[in-house]
C-alpha cells in the first residue's frame, strides 16, 4: 500500500475497544464513547477528516443521519454493531474511502451506487454539470447528451435530472460499468430518457448530439506515486491514467467529436490541474473554437467547453436529426 504511515488495526475483544496494546480501553460502548475513540484512531493513523469518518461510519452501522448521532449519545453500542463499527473502522484505517465502504457517492445532490469497476465521482466534476448548464440556455428544449466514459452515470443523470425534455446516451468500455450506470438512473428514475453503449469513446455512434461531456482519464502515469492510497487502491486506473503526459484520451476521442456534435453542439471537458493550455490547443487542432474555461471552487480551471461554429449545410440538416448509432 501507497502511503506515508502502517495503519494500525484496532481490535474488538471481550467487548472492549482497543487502539493498539499501549492505548487504554474504551470499556464503556455507548455512541458518544465509541465516536471519541474512533476519531482519535483515525486522527492518530493521519486520517484529514477523523471526526467525520467516526460518524458516517457509526451512522451506517445504525441506519442513522450522521448528524444525529450527538442526539443519542448515551445509547448503547450491542456487541453486534460494535463489532461491525470496528469492521469499518479498520477498513477506513486501511484508507479506503467512505464512499467506497458505505457502497454510494452523492453528485449533485443525488445518490449514486459504487463498484470497483467505477470512478469515484468528486465534487470537482460538479462543475461540468454547472459549466453546461450555464452555457445552453433554455433548458426546455429537447436536447441530444452524449457522456463519453460514463462510468457510474453520474454526469449523464445530473444533466438529464436539469433538462426535462433531453434524451441521453453514456458509452464506456467496461460492461461491469454500464451495468452500475444503468442501476443508478433506474434508482434516480430516468432509464425512460437514457441508453447505454459499450464502446470505445465514439467510434460506435452517428453524430446529432447537441452536447457532449467527457471525464477522461487525465492522470500522466509517471504520478502514480503522488497519489493517495485511496485513490491509487481503489479507483480503476484505466479511470484515471492516460500517458506520460495524461493527454493520450484527449488525443484519441477529440478528432471523433466534431462528427459527433449537432450544429451549434457544445463540448465540455474535464481536465486536470495545469493541462487547460494543452488541452487548448488539441481543441484548436481538432477544428472547435469557442473555448471557454470554467473553474472549480478551488479556482483551478477544470472544465473547458467549445463551441462548433455551424457551416451552411450543418444548418439545413437542423438540431439531432442524424441516427444515434451507425
Amino acid at each position: 500500500m501507497i502511503g506515508a504511515f502502517e495503519p494500525r488495526k484496532v481490535e474488538f475483544k471481550n467487548g472492549e475497544f482497543l487502539r493498539d496494546a499501549s492505548c487504554r480501553h474504551a470499556t464503556d460502548r455507548r455512541i458518544g464513547q465509541a465516536l471519541q475513540q474512533a476519531a482519535a484512531t483515525l486522527k492518530d493513523a493521519g486520517l484529514e477528516m477523523p471526526r467525520l469518518d467516526a460518524r458516517c461510519l457509526l451512522g451506517h452501522v445504525l441506519g442513522k443521519d450522521p448528524a444525529t448521532l450527538s442526539g443519542c449519545r448515551d445509547d448503547v453500542l450491542s456487541d453486534e454493531r460494535f463489532g461491525r463499527f470496528n469492521e469499518l473502522l479498520n477498513r477506513r484505517l486501511d484508507r479506503e474511502p467512505i464512499s467506497r465502504i458505505l457502497g454510494t457517492r452523492e453528485f449533485w445532490s443525488l445518490p449514486f451506487d459504487l463498484e470497483e469497476s467505477v470512478l469515484d465521482p468528486r465534487p470537482d466534476s460538479e462543475t461540468l454539470v454547472e459549466a453546461v448548464l450555464s452555457t445552453i440556455g433554455d433548458g426546455t428544449v429537447p436536447f441530444r447528451v452524449l457522456d463519453l466514459g460514463t462510468g457510474c452515470g453520474c454526469l449523464l443523470a445530473a444533466l438529464l435530472s436539469e433538462l426535462p425534455q433531453a434524451f441521453g446516451i453514456g458509452v464506456d468500455m467496461d460492461p461491469a460499468a454500464l451495468r452500475v450506470a444503468r442501476r443508478n438512473l433506474a434508482r434516480i428514475g430516468l432509464t425512460h430518457r437514457a441508453l447505454f453503449v459499450c464502446g470505445n469513446w465514439g467510434q460506435a455512434l452517428g453524430g446529432g448530439f447537441d452536447v457532449i461531456v467527457v471525464n477522461p482519464p487525465y492522470i500522466p502515469s509517471g504520478e502514480i506515486e503522488s497519489l493517495a492510497p485511496e485513490v491509487i487502491n481503489h479507483d480503476p486506473h484505466g479511470a484515471l491514467f492516460a500517458g506520460l503526459d495524461g493527454l493520450d484520451a484527449y488525443r484519441n476521442f477529440l478528432p471523433q467529436l466534431r462528427e459527433l456534435l449537432a450544429p451549434r453542439g457544445l463540448v465540455a471537458l474535464e481536465i486536470g490541474r495545469g493541462q487547460a493550455t494543452a488541452v487548448t490547443s488539441l481543441l484548436l487542432e481538432s477544428g472547435f473554437a469557442s473555448i471557454e474555461y470554467h473553474q472549480d471552487l478551488a479556482g483551478v480551471n477544470r472544465c473547458l467547453v467549445a463551441r462548433q461554429e455551424a457551416s451552411e449545410s450543418q444548418d439545413k440538416k437542423g438540431l439531432g436529426m442524424a441516427p444515434l448509432c451507425r
